[in-house]
């Protein structure tokens, strides 16, 4: 079941992404990862059950289309609205079933015909569920069953547009047993009034009670079913009257409106429509064209795509999706050089997406300033840091203490901080090794951007390489081997580079180092060997193990 799914949800994405319909032979070869040419009765064989298990699909002769959605075009005042609710034996749709189908018809946006009926489950109920509802057993056994009454309800809901307050509960039993019935999942259009309510009334509660006290209605909700569906009905109406105010027309504002974040996002699946399979780095932007998100990709399709399921990101980047109107995507030679223009875009576009990223504007250096050491904004040898708090007790760390590296200094604190322990002075000694664990961070960090600048390598990967010396990325050329005019190209410009301390070009390094320490496999590592005269190197993969002994601490 689970797998039949799966191959309509990718069905329903080739089919959205082409824009159009697809000829079964492809879309077998695509989404059951077929290798070889398909006829096309076996195609059209193997995709049956997935095409005829999900309404969202259709065959059109010997292609695969998306059905229109039912109902979504109709206005408000003329769209029939089926209320329902379903009072179950659980929680769960696989192990427990519908008891109670309760519905009411709204047309014309006034309450009409009522539909109420008890359903056997075959087992007997729970008894807090007997509480709760206080439907007995007895009552039960006298019920139609189970499919009896869902088919009593889907001949009562019709083509009417569903409507169900937490209707992602509902409807999963709903579709569970319509799945029993029909072998398909329920096609209807549904609309949810508790998303609705919590878009239209912002963080006031959305509960069945709490609404129906909000807008006093005739119906009081009480865990029976048609109670509840009358109850949700009259709060349907004045939600839809709100909703109005906003600007809907049709039912399918309504279900943009009532909408849930994750399916929300989800809606904007085709903005990376047409991304291609190659690393690249992308860029999120608004209605007003502003860059929101700024990221890099090994795979861009793959990676666009899956912001548009049901994950969780991070709160700004779901921010940045909610305001998401377009998608741009850059293909570059390698996922390496895509690290490089991701950290260059964020550095000058400064999207609010990225504000976890480094800042190089907010690094600060330690420095010498007569007998003491302060913290500095000014780029030095002693740096860059970034915490300014962990930079500043490093500084207080090494006032008062004789030294040439910070490596000397530590065991004179060490002792220190035994001397003030032996002498009962906690409070003192506390700080002390605050400031020590600071100043061995430091001395850490500090230590393993001087060996990242003493770095002279040439990495290579798809057709491109980035030259690397004299503490910054020198420059990126196309790669020809070691003996074309490329080649020469690269160890002038390396040869003619001055060294810097730019914390932007630590940036660089830094994320330089990550794929020296493990490259991926298309990435070769040319160490450049100085005494040579710059004209030799020595280019094997083994050389991205002695590359990564020099890039970290």
């Amino acid at each position: 079941m689970q797998l039949r799914l799966d191959a309509a949800d990718r069905l329903v994405e080739l089919v959205e992404e082409r824009r159009g319909p697809v000829p079964v032979e492809e879309a077998a070869r695509s989404v059951l990862r077929l290798g070889t040419q398909v006829p096309v009765g076996l195609a059209r064989s193997l995709l049956e059950d997935a095409v005829g298990a999900d309404c969202r699909l259709r065959f059109a002769g010997d292609l695969v289309a998306v059905q229109d959605a039912p109902g979504e075009s109709l206005p408000l005042d003329s769209a029939t609205f089926v209320v329902f609710d379903l009072e179950t034996t659980g929680l769960r749709p696989a192990s427990a079933r519908p008891c109670e189908i309760g519905a009411v018809r709204v047309a014309g946006l006034e309450l009409g015909e009522r539909f109420q009926t008890l359903a056997n489950p075959g087992a007997r109920l729970d008894p807090a569920v007997a509480q709760l509802t206080g439907i007995r057993d007895a009552e039960l056994r006298r019920a139609p069953p189970v499919a009896a009454a869902v088919r009593q309800f889907l001949a009562f809901a019709g083509d009417g547009v569903l409507v169900a307050h937490n209707a992602r509960f509902d409807l999963s039993f709903l579709d569970n047993e319509t799945r029993r019935l029909t072998g398909r999942r329920v096609a209807a259009t549904v609309v949810d009034t508790v998303g609705l309510a919590r878009r239209l009334l912002g963080r006031q509660p959305a509960n069945l009670a709490a609404l129906a006290y909000r807008f006093a209605t005739d119906a009081r909700p009480c865990h029976r079913a048609l109670p509840d569906a009358e109850a949700t009905a009259e709060i349907l109406l004045c939600l839809i009257g709100m909703a109005q105010e906003r600007g809907a027309r049709t039912v399918g504002d309504l279900v943009e409106l009532s909408a849930t974040r994750p399916r929300r996002v989800h809606r904007k699946r085709n903005l990376a429509f047409g991304a291609p399979q190659q690393p690249g780095v992308y860029l999120f932007r608004d209605a007003h064209d502003q860059v929101l998100y700024v990221g890099r990709a090994r795979d861009l399709r793959a990676r666009l795509r899956s912001y548009f399921r049901s994950e969780r990101q991070r709160p700004a980047v779901e921010a940045a999706l909610g305001a998401l109107e377009r998608v741009e995507w850059r293909v570059l030679g390698s996922e390496v050089e895509a690290a490089l223009e991701e950290l260059r875009l964020i550095r000058e576009l400064r999207p609010p997406a990225n504000a976890r990223s480094a800042r190089p504007d907010r690094y600060v250096y330690l420095r010498r300033r007569g007998d003491s050491v302060v913290c500095s904004a000014q780029p030095g040898e002693l740096g860059p840091l970034t915490s300014r708090r962990r930079a500043q007790l490093a500084a207080r760390a090494l006032q008062g203490v004789e030294w040439e590296t910070l490596e000397d200094a530590l065991p004179k604190l060490r002792a220190k901080l035994k001397r003030l322990a032996h002498d009962l002075r906690f409070e003192d000694a506390a700080r002390l090794r605050d400031r020590i664990a600071a100043l061995e961070d430091a001395a850490c960090e500090i230590r393993r951007m001087q060996q990242l600048r003493r770095l002279e390598v040439c990495l290579v990967a798809g057709g491109r390489a980035i030259w690397v010396a004299r503490g910054q990325v020198v420059c990126i050329r196309p790669w020809g081997g070691t003996s074309g005019l490329e080649w020469q190209a690269g160890l002038a410009a390396v040869a003619r580079a001055e060294p810097t301390l730019a914390p932007e070009a630590a940036d660089d390094l830094r994320v330089l180092a990550a794929f020296i320490r493990r490259p991926p496999p298309e990435l070769s590592v040319v160490r450049l060997a100085h005494s040579a005269g710059w004209n030799s190197c020595e280019s094997v993969r083994s050389a991205a193990a002695s590359a990564s002994s020099s890039s970290t601490a």
